[in-house]
This record gives structure tokens, C-alpha cells and sequence, in this order.
């Protein structure tokens, strides 16, 4: 057989339909189940109203209440602090704040209601989100 001769057995239509296959099978699961990502939230208008975290009155002095990835505080009477929702050990979600501190429940990891490590594994304080008071709501500043 020379170079330009070309031979086909059974045994290499088979190989070849195989890998075919193999190949359009992962190229089809490189995309099951990702989404077109959402469009982007547009920018609030100057002026606008923000949409509201929280009310004041939901905040307890010494507490805080968790809204979706912010946790919001009031360390003191009046003094609103926002911080994200988001583990800095392991990024698991903290689940509660009780007792004067933010709470994971992944490894035990608190944080004080400024954002601080009070016990670990944790070894950074969350993250600060800036919130501000407006009116009788507290929003994202």
C-alpha cells in the first residue's frame, strides 16, 4: 500500500463512530445546566430611593439581621454596620446572629457584630458593606 492509498476495515469505522460519539456527548455537557446570566440590575437613578435592607426597628441594639449576602448590626443605639454574609474561612453563608456575634455554622467560626473574628477557624474579619439610614430603612450605600 503507498502513501496515497487509503484502507478502510470494520474495526476503524467502528473506533472512529465511537470517538465520534464520545466527543459530541461532552461537548453537549460542557453547557447542561448553565443559564444566560441575568441582566444586570440597573444603576439607581441620583435621587431614587434605594431599595430597603431592613428597618430601623427590625435591627436589635447588640444584634443583627441577615438579608440575603449583607448582615446588618447595630453594635450601638443608632449605629448601623453592614457587612457581607460570607464566611472568610471557608465562604460558607453565617446563619445567625445571636448572643452579640455573626455565626457560621460550617465550622464554628463568630465574628463580633463590627465584622471581627472573635473565634475561629476563621482568621479575617467579614467584609464591610456600606449601608446608610434612610428615613426609617436602612440601605445599601
Amino acid at each position: 500500500m503507498t502513501i496515497n492509498e487509503f484502507s478502510l476495515n470494520r474495526r476503524t469505522v467502528v473506533v472512529g463512530a465511537g470517538a465520534l460519539a464520545a466527543a459530541a456527548t461532552l461537548s453537549a455537557c460542557t453547557t447542561y445546566g448553565k443559564e444566560d446570566p441575568a441582566p444586570a440590575a440597573p444603576a439607581p437613578q441620583p435621587g431614587a430611593a434605594a431599595e430597603a435592607l431592613a428597618k430601623t426597628a427590625d435591627v436589635p441594639v447588640g444584634g443583627g439581621v441577615i438579608v440575603g449576602d449583607t448582615v446588618v448590626t447595630q453594635p450601638t443605639a443608632g449605629t448601623f454596620v453592614g457587612l457581607s454574609a460570607t464566611c472568610t474561612h471557608a465562604g460558607c453563608k453565617v446563619a445567625t446572629v445571636a448572643k452579640g456575634t455573626i455565626n457560621c455554622p460550617c465550622h464554628g467560626s463568630r465574628f463580633g457584630l463590627d465584622g471581627a473574628v472573635q473565634s475561629g477557624p476563621a482568621n479575617k474579619p467579614l467584609a464591610a458593606k456600606p449601608v446608610r439610614v434612610e428615613g426609617d430603612s436602612i440601605v445599601a450605600a
